[in-house]
This record gives C-alpha cells, sequence and structure tokens, in this order.
C-alpha cells in the first residue's frame, strides 16, 4: 500500500485530508462532497489517464490488474448510478482496494469517468468494399467489436442512465463512425441523417443481445443476424430517399 502521504492530486481542491487518508470503509463525507467527485465530466479529457507525481518527480508505479479492476468497478458503478452518484469510495469498495488508489491513477471522479468510457470502435474502411455488401460488412464488424470489448457493452449501460454516458457514446459516434459511414454514403448532405438511422439498428440489436439479454436476439448466429440486419443497414445507407 503506497503511503498516502505522499500522495498528491491533479485537482488540488480534492486533496483532502478524508480522501487521502480515511480507510475505504470510513464514513466520512470525502466522497459525498468532495470537489473530485463533483467534477463534471466535460473536464474529463484534461485528466483522463493521468497519474499525480510523487514528490521526487517520478510517476509512481503502475499495476495493470490494479487499473483493469478499478475500471471494471467504474464501468458497474457508473451504470448502475450514473455519473452524479457514483463515488470514489464506493467503486474502490468493489475493486477491493483503498481509495486513494483510485485517485493515485485517475486524479478525480472526471478522469476516471473518461478512462472508464473511453471506447475505440475500430470502424472499417469501407472504400474497397464492394457495393453490395457494405451492410452486410459493418454489421458484422460490430457484432464481433461488441463481443471482444466489454467496454462497450458497460459504456451502453451508461449512456442509458444517465447523461454523461449518453454524451460519451453521442461523440464516439460522431467521431469514430460518421465519417466512416460519409466516406460511401452517395449524397454527402445526407451523411448524418443515414447514419442516425443505421445507429438505430446496430445499437439496436446491441442493447437487445448484450444488454438485456432478450433470448431470441441472443440465440441468433453471427450469419443469421447478418442476414436479418444487412440489407436494412444496406438501404439506410445506399438507398434513395423515400
Amino acid at each position: 500500500m503506497p503511503d498516502p502521504a505522499l500522495i498528491t492530486s491533479t485537482d488540488p481542491a480534492s486533496a483532502t485530508p478524508a480522501d487521502a487518508a480515511t480507510p475505504a470503509d470510513a464514513a466520512t463525507p470525502a466522497d459525498a462532497a468532495t470537489p473530485a467527485d463533483a467534477a463534471a465530466p466535460a473536464d474529463a479529457a484534461a485528466t483522463a489517464g493521468t497519474a499525480p507525481r510523487e514528490s521526487g518527480g517520478a510517476r509512481p508505479p503502475r499495476s495493470a490488474a490494479t487499473r483493469a479492476a478499478i475500471l471494471a468497478a467504474a464501468r458497474d458503478r457508473f451504470a448502475a448510478e450514473g455519473y452524479e452518484r457514483a463515488t470514489i469510495r464506493a467503486i474502490a469498495k468493489e475493486a477491493g482496494i483503498d481509495p486513494s488508489m483510485v485517485m493515485r491513477y485517475y486524479g478525480n471522479k472526471a478522469g476516471l469517468f473518461a478512462a472508464a468510457s473511453e471506447i475505440e470502435v475500430h470502424a472499417p474502411d469501407l472504400t474497397h468494399v464492394p457495393h453490395g455488401e457494405l451492410g452486410a460488412r459493418l454489421v458484422r464488424h460490430f457484432l464481433e467489436r461488441w463481443e471482444a470489448d466489454e467496454t462497450l457493452t458497460g459504456m451502453m449501460r451508461v449512456g442509458v442512465t444517465n447523461d454523461a454516458g449518453a454524451q460519451r457514446m453521442r461523440k464516439v459516434f460522431a467521431e469514430q463512425i460518421e465519417p466512416v459511414l460519409s466516406a460511401v454514403c452517395p449524397v454527402p448532405e445526407e451523411a448524418e441523417m443515414r447514419s442516425g438511422l443505421i445507429a438505430s439498428q446496430i445499437l439496436g440489436m446491441a442493447l437487445c443481445r448484450y444488454v438485456l439479454h432478450i433470448p431470441p436476439a441472443v440465440a441468433l448466429s453471427h450469419d443469421e443476424v447478418v442476414a436479418w440486419l444487412a440489407p436494412t443497414i444496406q438501404r439506410y445507407l445506399t438507398a434513395d430517399l423515400p
């Protein structure tokens, strides 16, 4: 256990004695009212992935296993309680560590949220895909991505329970998916509208299959999901307006 006396915070206001030195189960107001927990998600980009430095100037050693446990617990808490109600102390308890370790790795709750909600969908380059196979290529890609990365499912849960998560999902869509679809959209000025229609199908299936676990959606094989969804995605992307 690192010496809490050496810990500083990227958010000076959050470095209160209560957060720095109390045990994880102490009934203090540290999580309920500290600036670290109250920090707005909009500030998350400034603190994501940062760890405070010790007095000697070197970054403290990082443990991949500890970070993974913190992020998994954070996704669960943010999904269950929303950004505002989830606390550093509750996340640390679920991860089985002291709250000071969360502060050491992520600075404050905004930084933790940014790290926990970081998503890379690796949208495929569609410019070399045969025109008639665009829908199938997209559906299969997202099925594979969803089943390879639990972060996507975790952030979908967060996105349907609080506005901070929804904003994050919208940003991912706008920055990572819309440009890929725009590159193959026959009418560029219609790309945003068509992208929204495609999202309604892709995210709808993901919600039913991976979050709500609706049995018929779960039971479908990849080939069956592609066979059902691809024609609709293809139409949304390339067909003339109705």
